[in-house]
């Protein structure tokens, strides 16, 4: 019996070291692709993620909300200390993103002083930087 264990240990080292450089090898240092590297001002996470929703609404969390619903949801959000300095929009399920989403989101955002951010047609994530017209 000790004859088996002195051929069964080479083998399953063997074993061992080939599954290791095979996981290796399938690794290739990082989980990011080099053209999907985030821009420099896009955070990692955000506070709120909205969805587009049909007649220029938004979903959030489930429930389609107009332009003073979110604005309401937000001021309850900011009442209750949660966090409120990242917004993402995202393409709906049905929906795309409409100018008028990001107006409205831009006019939010000015007013009530968060980064808004949407996920562009290729996937990549752009800011949403609103104009202010009474510093003009």
């Amino acid at each position: 019996m000790t004859r088996t264990f002195r051929i069964l240990r080479p083998l399953a080292l063997a074993a061992f070291a080939t599954a290791t450089l095979m996981l290796g090898a399938c690794h290739r240092g990082g989980n990011v692709a080099p053209d999907q590297v985030r821009a420099a001002n896009v955070p990692a996470n955000f506070d709120v993620t909205l969805l587009a929703d049909k007649s220029n609404q938004f979903d959030f969390d489930g429930a389609p909300l107009t332009v003073e619903d979110l604005r309401s949801a937000f001021r309850y959000r900011l009442e209750e200390h949660l966090p409120m300095s990242t917004v993402l929009l995202k393409r709906g399920e049905k929906q795309k993103i409409t100018k008028e989403h990001i107006s409205s989101l831009a006019r939010v955002s000015l007013e009530m002083k968060f980064k808004a951010f949407m996920v562009e047609k290729d996937g990549g994530i752009s800011e949403i930087m609103p104009v202010d017209k009474s510093d003009k």
